[in-house]
């Protein structure tokens, strides 16, 4: 078996011949006699250590560590749908749905306020009382919007029937 010295070990390794030193001071490498190594067994040797140091390696897989975190996602996503079933959470799709029909009937209502009230304040002639009208008018569509809770399950309702 023919033995090489530290260049060039680090020459086949791609590696500085300081870096030999330290992975034999750490004992991943191994000289033979006068500090000397083989080539193969440190290309082994270094290999393994490689192997060792990567968490991701398939070969060194806990089963058990797997199953324990796929139980733990089972378990999240079993009280994940529990909660949505209580009403403690709701699904994107229901909330982006609910938004969306909110804020165009809240469109839809402040849009229609002119419209429904032109003939009123065409015969009005105070700034202050047109100003007061309009605004409990604005209010009251304000008022709609802020009550999110009711607006939200009649939508989830709707929903749930319609998908029956």
């Amino acid at each position: 078996m023919k033995l090489y010295d530290k260049n060039a070990v680090a020459k086949f390794l791609k590696m500085t011949p300081k870096n030999v030193e330290r992975l034999t001071e750490k004992g991943i490498l191994t000289p033979k006699q006068g500090g000397l190594y083989s080539l193969i067994e440190a290309n082994h040797a270094y290999i393994t250590y490689l192997r060792d140091r990567n968490p991701e390696n398939e070969e060194n897989i806990d089963l058990n560590e797997e199953k324990a975190k796929l139980t733990k996602a089972k378990r999240q996503s079993e009280e994940l749908d529990l909660a949505v079933k209580k009403g403690e959470l709701h699904r994107t799709e229901d909330i982006e749905r609910v938004m969306s029909a909110t804020l165009i009937n809240f469109k839809t209502r402040l849009s229609a306020i002119p419209a429904e009230e032109a003939e009123k304040l065409a015969s009005m002639t105070d700034k202050a009382k047109i100003f007061l009208y309009l605004n409990d008018k604005i209010k009251e569509a304000l008022a709609e919007l802020s009550n999110f809770e009711v607006v939200f399950k009649e939508e989830i309702k709707e929903d749930e029937e319609g998908n029956d």
